[in-house]
């Protein structure tokens, strides 16, 4: 009986390196909401309905999308394109939102103020990854509801 390597939660250590793209998203979450907030109004600019409501139309186009995968009905490709619209949308609303916030990092480190944005830590590459992959994924799906590059 060979010995293998375990890592956390006793998967063997291969299993692990599957697990880091969700190890990424849990980072970024976890930045976000272990930040301290303040009773102040305005200490976040990522309004929770928007992040939720990201999320949660991200989730269902998936699972459209997934559905559309194993039936191959070309109305439920459109309706993950759909799907995708107002989660781009919301997408871009959360990135105009961060943009000042990242940018004002060294304004507020020279102020000195106490109470910063939880967003302003989040790691540029994983913004900029998670945009890249999304403007992707958008496109990828719009050209497979048309059916170009189709077999």
């Amino acid at each position: 009986m060979s010995a293998r390597r375990r890592g956390r939660g006793g998967f063997p250590l291969h299993h692990e390196e599957h697990l880091g793209d969700h190890r990424s998203w849990r980072l970024l979450h976890a930045r976000y909401l272990a930040r301290p907030r303040s009773a102040k109004a305005g200490n976040s600019r990522l309004p929770v309905p928007v992040i939720f409501g990201h999320f949660a139309l991200a989730a269902v186009g998936l699972v459209v999308w997934i559905i559309y995968v194993i039936t191959d009905k070309g109305a439920l490709a459109w309706t993950a394109f759909g799907l995708l619209v107002p989660v781009a949308l919301l997408g871009f609303a959360m990135l105009a939102r961060w943009i000042p916030v990242y940018r004002a990092r060294s304004a507020a480190a020279a102020a000195g103020q106490q109470s910063e944005p939880a967003e302003r830590y989040f790691p540029v590459p994983v913004v900029a990854g998670h945009g890249l992959f999304a403007v992707v994924t958008v496109l990828l799906v719009l050209l497979t509801a048309l059916g170009i590059g189709g077999s």
